[in-house]
């Protein structure tokens, strides 16, 4: 569903299944130099939101990361890593207006 509400509205929507098919997506160079933005859960399959995103930004440390969740407090567990947004918001037009901006950002981080 998110997929869809966004597209259009980046340069263009990619959607990895679990954090290890993310991982791989950003290793490919082609792939990479175009990324400006990255959205995933905080509850994703198969390792934490927070070491995903610590794994990601490792490797990727330009690139803003946008968290989704519907939880309170999840903030607090991203403590130390940088370039990280969140949101918990279930609005559409919300959430299409703060990825509109987050690209912007990372399209001038990555340039």
């Amino acid at each position: 569903m998110r997929q869809s509400l966004l597209e259009g509205k980046a340069p263009a929507v990619s959607r990895a299944l679990d954090a290890a098919e993310a991982l791989c997506l950003v290793e490919s160079p082609g792939f990479a130099e175009q990324l400006t933005l990255v959205i995933t859960g905080h509850a994703i399959t198969g390792i934490s939101g927070p070491e995903f995103v610590a794994e990601l930004r490792s490797r990727m440390p330009r690139v803003p990361v946008l968290v989704l969740s519907s939880l309170s407090g999840f903030e607090k567990q991203y403590q130390g890593i940088g370039g990280v947004y969140f949101s918990q918001t279930q609005s559409p037009e919300e959430l299409r207006s703060l990825v509109v901006s987050l690209v912007s950002l990372g399209q001038r981080q990555t340039a």
